[in-house]
């Protein structure tokens, strides 16, 4: 009889710390374990973390930080952390949260334009992703791929067409690079490759003469009249004049590219600079900003016409008149020049 007793006793307290042992489990797994008061945060991994780096980014989000290590290890998370950009809902539990920094990489969206050089659109896209600027910048002028995909480092920024892509945060220089070469790759399609040929230019100069007309005027609907006047300039072998190259070359040769020059003068104009149109002939070695896609179909599809000159109407801010001929461009020259020199503007 006492042994039989002892036994039921042993039997409850058994079933009294197997309960307490379930719910110990079942707290430590499935109960919530968030702090914040958002319907969501985000974490960032960084690809050389550690658990512990993993921790101190998730402690101020928890309510209990020990318990989601210990289910971290018990998932065996701890010896496979994965880099990226993670998503963590209000009121997850610990189970939860780990099988979202496990499987729930979320891409992010990269969105880049109107940049001038390399730096700055590295600078602009370490902003955005893992890589820092410099490991994106060698990876941008690297000679042997550049080499290898018949790019002239001078038009490497051409190479960068901008919009908006989906990468993973944790995406890493060369990766970036290599995808970007294949976007462009898919733009010049075989009926935007036969356009550039029938105007006599490669993909690469039609990017260039682009980001003249991006600069030459912010106004879509003009850009393909603008782009018509340069094409007539090379189809008659003039050169182009473009005031925002001589803009360009002065501020590549000073390596100051913030400078605000509102005034192209005529000492300017004798820069010796392979991008200064007004010196040399031709479509200059490479982009002089990024241009927009619009520029770059507007120099595809150009409008047809017969004007080789235009000037800024001061009329109608923003456009331009535009002449067939230099004395007609001269009259039109006269209402600008009188209403600059009325602004003061001398640089």
């Amino acid at each position: 009889m006492y042994i039989k007793r002892l036994l039921l006793i042993i039997a409850f307290l058994g079933l009294i710390g197997g309960g307490i042992f379930a719910y110990m489990v079942y707290d430590t797994f499935f109960l919530p374990n968030t702090r914040f008061k958002n319907e969501e945060a985000f974490v960032y991994i960084s690809s050389d973390a550690d658990f512990s780096q993993v921790r101190e980014t998730l402690e101020p989000l928890l309510e209990d930080v020990d318990a989601f290590e210990a289910v971290a290890k018990r998932k065996q998370y701890i010896g496979n952390i994965r880099a990226g950009k993670y998503r963590i809902g209000k009121g997850m539990n610990n189970n939860e949260i780990v099988n979202a920094l496990r499987i729930g990489n979320i891409p992010v969206k990269v969105s880049f334009n109107n940049q001038e050089t390399l730096p700055l659109l590295a600078g602009r896209i370490a902003s955005q992703i893992e890589a820092d600027s410099l490991s994106l910048l060698q990876a941008m002028q690297d000679k042997v791929f550049l080499e290898e995909k018949g790019i002239d480092p001078e038009a490497a920024l051409g190479m960068y067409l901008p919009n908006s892509y989906e990468f993973y945060w944790n995406t890493g220089a060369e990766e970036f690079r290599d995808r970007m070469f294949k976007e462009y790759d898919k733009f010049w399609n075989d009926q935007r490759k036969k356009k550039a040929g029938e105007v006599g230019l490669s993909p690469m100069q039609i990017v260039a003469l682009a980001s003249i007309v991006h600069k030459e005027t912010s106004k879509v609907e003009e850009r393909p009249r603008v782009a018509g006047v340069y094409l007539n300039r090379l189809r008659r072998n003039m050169l182009l004049q473009a005031d925002p190259t001589v803009i360009y070359a002065i501020k590549k040769e000073s390596g100051n590219y913030d400078t605000v020059i509102k005034r192209v003068l005529y000492r300017d104009l004798a820069l010796d600079s392979p991008y200064n149109t007004y010196k040399y002939p031709g479509v200059p070695p490479g982009p002089i900003a990024m241009p927009d896609i619009s520029a770059i179909e507007a120099v595809l599809n150009a409008e047809k016409h017969r004007y080789l000159y235009f000037v800024a109407d001061v009329e109608s801010f923003g456009y331009h008149k535009f002449a067939e001929t230099l004395s007609q461009h001269n009259r039109n020259k006269v209402q600008y020049v009188r209403w600059i020199n009325g602004q003061n503007v001398n640089r």
